[in-house]
């Protein structure tokens, strides 16, 4: 077994619903090493972070040279699986995707999140499409022979809704959950959720583990009664030490 496969298998392990492993979102080398050395079992990028700290906004704004090179950095830097936020998948086609998904593998990512919204406006694609997509990324990581974990994000909740929508919001992501497992997705992510009982509905109906992003949500202990198999932190840590940053700058340059 070769030590992509390892980390491959290593990561698909770490998915046990009840007992929801916590990814905390990195967006370089540096900050994949020290989230490494926090004891993390496993590495993940956010795009919105990678974007901010490069200059871009989140959308595929980063060029996809730029976001390959810093993936590859970043799995040079650590012994730990890396999966990628790798957006929408950088393509109009579904065949970009697979491209795109080929590129992650070879800069050394065993795993991807790919959303189901355009990036230039966040609408949801149809769910035919999204399928289309998702089954050439694994048909990108099958050519591999890489056990690669397709995180298929349902930007289901980030829709415009209106009071009275739970019912149809949890429906239509129930829906496209099915569709994905069936496409080759190996877990749901649904940014955007943070009711616990729907959660726990979700959780039920869905053949995927499912992956929530901390944002309003209920404590990991709540998410694991839930049944949650993994927590995303998004942008928060990027925010959390650009503020930081910002209070030791004006503390160091302050006139006593």
């Amino acid at each position: 077994m070769s030590e992509a496969e390892k980390k491959a298998d290593d990561f698909h392990a770490l998915h046990v619903p009840g007992r929801p492993f916590v990814l905390f979102n990195i967006w370089d080398a540096g900050t994949a090493k020290a989230v490494a050395a926090s004891g993390a079992r496993a590495i993940a990028t956010g795009s919105w972070s990678v974007a901010a700290a490069n200059g871009f906004k989140d959308g595929e704004d980063v060029p996809l040279d730029l976001a390959v090179d810093n993936l590859a950095r970043i799995a040079r830097a650590t012994d730990l699986p890396v999966s990628v936020d790798i957006e929408s998948g950088y393509g109009r086609t579904a065949d970009d995707v697979r491209r795109t998904i080929a590129r992650t593998i070879a800069a050394g990512a065993i795993g991807c999140n790919l959303e189901d919204s355009f990036p230039e406006s966040g609408k949801l694609r149809d769910t035919a499409e999204q399928v289309e997509r998702l089954r050439a990324a694994r048909g990108a990581a099958d050519a591999a022979g890489l056990r690669y974990f397709i995180n298929a994000r349902t930007d289901v909740y980030f829709q415009e809704a209106t009071e009275g929508d739970d019912e149809a919001m949890l429906a239509a992501t129930i829906e496209r959950a099915r569709a994905y497992a069936d496409a080759g997705a190996d877990g749901l992510f649904v940014p955007g959720l943070a009711d616990r009982a729907m959660i726990a509905r979700l959780v039920s109906a869905s053949p995927l583990p499912v992956n929530i992003m901390v944002d309003r949500t209920p404590s990991l202990a709540l998410l694991a009664e839930a049944g949650v198999a993994r927590v995303s932190h998004g942008p928060r840590p990027y925010l959390a030490a650009m503020k930081n940053l910002e209070q030791l700058a004006r503390a160091a340059i302050s006139v006593p």
